[in-house]
C-alpha cells in the first residue's frame, strides 16, 4: 500500500495550493479517504474527509469556505485544494486513507505559508 503526497511548497498569505495524494495497493474507489495536518508542536488534526464515492465532505471549521477536498476514482487520487492560506495553516499535511477499518498513511507533505 502507497499513499504518496505531493504539491506541497512555500506560498504567500493570500495564496493558494493544491495537494494531491496518489494511492496504490488497495482499492481506492471503496476507501474514505481524508487529509490530516500537524504543526510543530501540536497533535496532528483532521482538515477534511470525503466519502468513497465522493458523496459527503467534512471540513474543519478553520478550513471551512477555503479548502476543498475532492477526489478522482478513475486516478485513485484525492486532491485538497486550499485557497486564502494563512501563516496558521503552516504544517505538514498527510493523506489518510481508511479501508476495511484499516488506517494507511502517506508521508506527508511540507506547507509553508510565510511572507
Amino acid at each position: 500500500v502507497r499513499l504518496v503526497e505531493s504539491g506541497g511548497g512555500l506560498v504567500q498569505p493570500g495564496g493558494s495550493l493544491r495537494l494531491s495524494c496518489a494511492v496504490s495497493g488497495f482499492t481506492f474507489s471503496s476507501a474514505a479517504m481524508s487529509w490530516y495536518r500537524q504543526a510543530p508542536g501540536k497533535e496532528r488534526e483532521l482538515v477534511a474527509a470525503i466519502t468513497s464515492a465522493g458523496g459527503s465532505t467534512e471540513y474543519a471549521d478553520s478550513v471551512k469556505g477555503r479548502f476543498t477536498i475532492s477526489r478522482d476514482n478513475a486516478k485513485n487520487t484525492v486532491y485538497l485544494q486550499m485557497n486564502s492560506l494563512k501563516p496558521e495553516d503552516t504544517a505538514v499535511y498527510y493523506c489518510k486513507g481508511r479501508r476495511s477499518r484499516i488506517d494507511y498513511w502517506g508521508q506527508g507533505t511540507q506547507v509553508t505559508v510565510s511572507s
